[in-house]
């Protein structure tokens, strides 16, 4: 594909590594690709970041037809920077467009855009233990008139922004507050895609858990209101008597990457890794009777999150003595190991890219 560049005139400065938090910093340029129904993708180009100027009856803002991804870029000690299971994102987000009535992109030509990007922008990735350079690829329907129907114009864009940690608590375990009131999504619906819309029906939890001193919240599913789903913006998974649970892929759960890797990893080493519905009741009595032995979240954010403590209808349970967990512990230094090239990558998930 051919991609044009418009290099920036005002390059910015690159931020420390020790102020970097997550998602406040953006690199100096952004790709851009537009899609009509006659058309198709066209116009590829890495252009200046900076506002976007979208139509007043721009649907995406009035009905919602907008998806996007999460993936990292990483510095290896050879200053090499590699990506981690690209192809995965890509996948996904064909799916949640597919969803949504929104243009898919052809696999190898997205990834070949996705990679040409990260090359230009390369210098950005920051090589201090812990960051990294967020990837937001994200789409949205950019038809200029009102109505409900499948999009026909559309805009595919890639930002970036070097990060560090997600939670402030970084690898230290977080507390987590059990939903019951609101829910997240349901089968059948757009959960298992990844659009904006799912994230916003979800801050009013959010905050009620904030305000009470808890991270995130573990979401219940929406028709009984009774098996686990999702905690916060990640998967969810469970050590219970010695065997790893996690809630199946029910239509209403996103299909995580670190969930999925987390699985492979799991199960090479030799542990049972359950993928089934698992209900409150059984979590509460797990909770109580202390064969819940860790918990933990897993996405691309945070890579891996141990849970130190669950609060269910004002009931307080703390997980593994408020301490991250062993097997926990293993998962955050496999991956992150494989993500900066510190461990042997035997999977074939990164993506190393050329050197400018």
């Amino acid at each position: 594909m051919q991609i044009t560049i418009t290099k920036t005139t005002a390059p910015k400065e690159k931020p420390a590594s020790d102020i970097l938090g997550f998602g406040q910093y953006f690199t100096d340029h952004m790709f851009m690709m537009d899609y009509s129904a006659e058309q198709g993708w066209h116009n590829a180009r890495i252009v200046p970041f900076g506002p976007l100027a979208i139509h007043p009856a721009c649907t995406a803002l009035h009905y919602g037809s907008e998806i996007f991804e999460g993936l990292k870029a990483y510095r290896r000690a050879d200053g090499v920077v590699q990506m981690f299971r690209p192809m995965e994102n890509i996948r996904r987000m064909n799916n949640s467009a597919e969803r949504l009535c929104l243009p898919t992109i052809p696999e190898e030509e997205a990834l070949e855009v996705l990679t040409a990007f990260v090359q230009f922008e390369q210098d950005w990735t920051p090589s201090a233990p812990g960051t990294s350079l967020y990837l937001r690829p994200f789409m949205f329907g950019s038809d200029e008139t009102l109505g409900v129907h499948a999009v026909h114009n559309a805009q595919f864009i890639i930002i970036a922004s070097p990060v560090g940690s997600y939670y402030k608590e970084g690898i230290n375990p977080v507390r987590i507050m059990i939903e019951d009131e609101d829910v997240r999504a349901v089968r059948g619906g757009t959960g298992e895609a990844k659009c904006g819309g799912n994230y916003a029906a979800s801050n009013r939890a959010g905050q009620r858990a904030e305000e009470k001193g808890y991270s995130q919240v573990l979401w219940l599913d929406g028709v009984e209101r009774k098996y686990i789903e999702e905690v916060g913006a990640m998967n969810v998974m469970f050590k219970i008597a010695g065997r790893i649970v996690t809630p199946k892929l029910s239509g209403s759960i996103l299909p995580g990457i670190t969930r999925k890797s987390c699985i492979e990893v799991l199960r090479q080493q030799g542990y049972t890794v359950e993928e089934r519905l698992l209900s409150i009741d059984e979590l509460s009595q797990a909770m109580a009777d202390g064969t819940l032995e860790e918990a933990w979240g897993c996405g691309t954010a945070a890579v891996i999150s141990p849970i130190g403590e669950l609060c269910y209808k004002g009931v307080k349970y703390p997980v593994n003595n408020g301490e991250i967990g062993a097997v926990t512990q293993y998962l955050y230094d496999t991956l992150t190991g494989i993500q900066w090239g510190r461990v042997e990558d035997t999977f074939g998930w990164t993506h190393p890219l050329e050197s400018k």
